[in-house]
């Protein structure tokens, strides 16, 4: 009581942080007249000034009123457009690094012009980041006009940039770009060879748009740059056949937690049926020979039962492509992981993709955290505060709005079955049409929009779909859902950056019916008449009573459903809303609607007729709120696991930038040969262990394994007195000796090249199989709680355990290859550049994956020479067309590949030649 007294006279802390604001706002106002007063060009002055007053001690907070007070005037005469109060406000939370909520319609946009003028002024870069390329490529555009009059440069960065436009694009004051770009250029710079040839900068401040869909709904995917893996294409294809036979007896599945599993009865099937097909030679199927056939049948059993087309996926152009359950998108290039895709792929007959190992990941979370300073805006982020606090440290601030809401949000109606809900929604659809009222009606699934596109099509009431089947279109159908009598089917509405104004949108209008009309007399006479026209049906529409927006369910997430209702009574226009469910919605069904059904038919509830009421409201609200919780703690698990790896990513990532940033890596090499024969001597010869129990033979078979040396370790175990200190001081003598010996032959400068890269390329193998085999720790780890042990604190410890074995493999790897190198001296060459690219899951089709083809031509000094066993084909820079090295180790080089020796023909026809 006394809680809600003091909210009442103090207002909430929401309230406090708008109100300490104000007095700003009245400082940048105060300014205004003044600024008007400035020609052109004394107004762009003022970006010098701003930027000499931080040069001389002051700080962004300092400049600020001065700073937004200069954009605000540049805006006003660029655009026509000028800054409300609340956008300055808006803009101000923006700077402080937290999240301004502000509603649909209100100029996010704009808003975002304050804080990122004000912090480009620093010359250290600003990113703006959207949810889709054409917002990048408009916003850029639209809004790279007003920092351009200030004397800022803007970039964008979409799909399809070569490097040098990346650097560039980087370089500019501001950047623009989608979360998917900024994540791969990060990954992919820590996969170059060269500090020049790396794209971004030091992050120093980013702006992220529709922030919740960013940070929450696409943050449980992460993004993976990964080479192709072995093609079992045909055991999915089997496996797909054998999972049609089960019965529902064979399985039980859990909607709520979306899971499926095998019953005992279902194993046993499963088990017979492979060994009836011959896809189980022997041993039960939990045998551990069998493991990749359960993989297998688990992901073909969820690719049937949990997943279904033209709601999770779509099959287009051969593929299946992934739909995002929040914004109704297809997600092109990306892909589940561990086999669920190529499970779906089997299920719908398409052409079934090559798995992949990953090179290189990271979570939304993790990379965002990277910035030193994070902000964010969208118009629905209060449900989430608790999780962008918790996850990312940033506070969410709701900006009031510059003109009150006039939208009336209805009660829910809910009906017994779906047949009920839609004949109402129809019925209301047209009582709206009679009126000339506009419609946008929201559905979860593409497959829910095209049913009720039926009933409407029955009824003869012409209408719009907006699903991603209908991706090209989507901008002019949402920005025309304000016209009288409009009815728009939606799939999801979040992020599509198009506001939807009362009457049409004469810009969109203007841009696509005009695009072939010059300018001219007749193109001047037919915008006036398109502006007329807009005008003369907003007044209609305004008697109708705006925009009226239907949802026919409730979302798992109460946020999804603010989006919706959000897109009706921008800047104060009027509107309405109210959502349509039935016992038969997902969200219903899975929260006991059964005991529910049973209920209303005995008070009698007849066919047709509908529940309203407030409780109702707030039961569901409450149900919502049950499944955020519970997908939150999803995500956060998924986060605990990913910390670790991000922990050991950072340590790689820094260590590659050291290598690269260093004149040479010889003090790393050489402290290298020092650890690996320190240890080997340690296996060997174990602390105050006597001669006689030293493993002689071990010691001697490193040392030829490592060193290439066959040294008489035998005899020396043999003298009197001798200690490990002393063989370790031998063994470290002949090592730098024979270094020594390659440094003078082959010249320091050549050396020092040749260390530099092959660190960087063990490192790079290395860390790619410490992937891998994280990936297949975290798979199983789970099963630990079954012996009492946290799962978490089990993968941290083998995690720690599997790094350490990481670092021990690079320094032995690269130990032993700069003992075996052999090359002949011509002239020094240039580091190699990263090998061409990596399929990115999430990922990006334009780049092949891995290791050059055998007989692709490398990089001008580069030749395919085949190492000692452990390391596979590995190219080295050499500096001569002939290869001094032992042809002995030639053998692993593939036929088609340039012979080692450096004769420019294959090896097939030169040394591989058979006979």
């Amino acid at each position: 009581m006394f809680g809600a007294l003091a909210r009442k006279i103090f207002g909430n802390a929401n309230d406090r942080v708008v109100k300490s604001l104000r007095k700003k706002v009245e400082a940048i106002n105060a300014l205004e007249a003044k600024l008007q007063g400035l020609s052109d060009a004394e107004l762009q002055m003022r970006t010098d000034w701003l930027r000499d007053r931080l040069k001389n001690g002051e700080t962004l907070d300092d400049i600020l009123p001065d700073a937004f007070a200069t954009v605000r005037e540049a805006s006003r005469r660029v655009m026509g457009m000028r800054h409300f109060d609340v956008q300055l406000i808006g803009g101000m939370v923006l700077h402080s690094g937290k999240i301004s909520e502000m509603r649909t319609g209100e100029g996010k946009t704009l808003v975002a012009t304050l804080p990122v003028y004000l912090n480009a002024l620093e010359g250290k870069g600003v990113h703006v980041v959207t949810v889709n390329d054409y917002l990048a490529k408009r916003d850029s555009a639209w809004m790279g006009r007003l920092y351009g009059f200030l004397g800022l440069t803007t970039g964008v960065i979409v799909h399809g940039l070569d490097d040098d436009e990346r650097r560039a694009a980087y370089g500019a004051d501001i950047t623009y770009g989608t979360n998917n770009e900024f994540g791969f250029d990060y990954l992919r710079d820590n996969m170059k060879y060269r500090l020049q040839d790396m794209v971004q900068r030091p992050f120093n401040f980013a702006i992220v748009d529709e922030v919740d869909s960013i940070l929450i709904d696409e943050a449980r995917t992460p993004l993976i740059i990964s080479g192709p893996s072995t093609d079992s294409s045909e055991l999915y294809i089997a496996v797909d056949k054998v999972v049609r036979q089960l019965t529902e007896e064979d399985y039980e599945k859990d909607e709520k937690a979306r899971t499926v599993a095998l019953t005992e009865q279902g194993q046993e099937h499963v088990a017979q049926i492979l060994k009836d097909v011959g896809l189980m030679k022997t041993g039960d199927l939990y045998d551990i020979q069998n493991v990749s056939l359960v993989h297998h049948a688990n992901q073909a059993l969820k690719a049937h039962k949990l997943f279904t087309r033209d709601v999770d996926y779509i099959v287009k152009d051969d593929k299946v492509v992934i739909i995002d359950e929040f914004t109704g998108r297809m997600m092109e290039g990306r892909r589940y992981s561990e086999g669920l895709h190529q499970a779906l792929e089997a299920k719908e007959h398409v052409t079934i993709q090559r798995e992949n190992q990953t090179l290189a990941s990271i979570t939304f979370q993790n990379y965002f955290r990277l910035y030193p300073k994070l902000a964010g805006m969208t118009g629905t982020a209060m449900t989430e505060a608790g999780e962008f606090q918790e996850i990312y440290g940033l506070e969410v601030v709701d900006i009031p709005t510059n003109v009150a809401v006039q939208r009336q949000d209805q009660d829910d109606e809910v009906y017994r079955t779906a047949e009920e809900k839609y004949a109402a929604i129809v019925k209301l659809i047209e009582e709206c049409r009679e009126r000339q009222q506009p419609v946008l009606v929201g559905t979860v699934s593409i497959e829910k929009s095209e049913l009720l596109s039926d009933y409407l099509k029955k009824k003869k009431i012409p209408h719009n779909v907006l699903n991603a089947r209908y991706h090209e279109q989507e901008a002019y159908i949402v920005s025309q859902a304000g016209r009288q009598g409009a009815v728009t089917i939606a799939t999801n509405m979040a992020g599509r950056g198009t506001d939807i104004k009362l009457g049409g949108n004469e810009e969109m209008r203007i841009e696509v019916e005009l695009a072939e009309v010059p300018e001219g007399e007749e193109r001047q006479r037919r915008i006036a008449a398109i502006k007329a026209e807009v005008e003369a049906a907003k007044e209609v529409v305004l008697k109708a009573g705006g925009l009226y927006v239907i949802g026919t369910e409730r979302h798992e997430s109460r946020r999804i459903d603010n989006q919706l209702r959000g897109r009706s009574g921008r800047q104060g226009d009027p509107g309405a809303s109210k959502f349509f469910l039935s016992l038969d919605d997902d969200l219903m069904r899975i929260f006991g609607s059964q005991r529910l059904d049973g209920m209303l038919q005995k008070l009698g509830l007849q066919d047709g007729e509908a529940i309203i009421h407030p409780w109702i409201n707030k039961a569901l609200e409450k149900a919502q709120q049950r499944v955020e919780a519970h997908n939150f703690e999803i995500r956060k698990n998924l986060l605990k696991y990913d910390n670790v790896m991000n922990d050991q990513r950072k340590v790689v990532y820094e260590q590659r930038r050291e290598i690269m940033d260093a004149e040479d890596a010889h003090e790393m090499v050489t402290s290298m040969r020092q650890e690996v024969i320190a240890e080997m001597v340690r296996s060997a010869i174990p602390e105050h262990a006597y001669a006689e129990q030293w493993n002689v033979e071990q010691l001697h078979a490193d040392a030829l394994r490592v060193l290439g040396a066959d040294l008489p370790i035998r005899d020396w175990a043999k003298e009197e007195g001798i200690a490990d200190e002393e063989i370790t001081h031998r063994l470290l003598a002949y090592a730098d000796e024979k270094m020594a010996e390659k440094e003078q032959a082959y010249g320091p400068e050549l050396m020092r090249n040749i260390e530099k890269s092959l660190v960087l390329q063990i490192l790079d193998q290395v860390w790619k199989d410490h992937l891998l085999a994280l990936d297949h720790l975290r798979q199983g780890i789970n099963l630990r709680a079954y012996a009492q042990r946290d799962p978490l604190n089990e993968y941290k410890k083998e995690a720690f355990e599997l790094f350490e074995g990481m670092l021990s493999q690079l320094r032995e790897q690269v130990t032993q290859m700069l003992m075996l190198v052999q090359v002949r001296v011509q002239e020094p060459l240039p580091l190699p550049d990263m090998p061409a690219g990596a399929v990115m899951g999430r990922t990006d089709p334009a780049m092949a994956g891995g290791e050059p083809p055998a007989d692709a031509p490398l990089p001008p000094g580069m030749v395919r020479r085949s190492m000692p066993q452990a390391f596979g084909a590995t190219a080295l820079p050499v500096a001569s067309e002939t290869d001094l090295g032992d042809p002995d180790l030639w053998k692993n080089t593939p036929r088609n590949a340039p012979c080692p020796c450096g004769s420019g023909k294959k090896y097939k026809h030169c040394h591989g030649a058979v006979g």
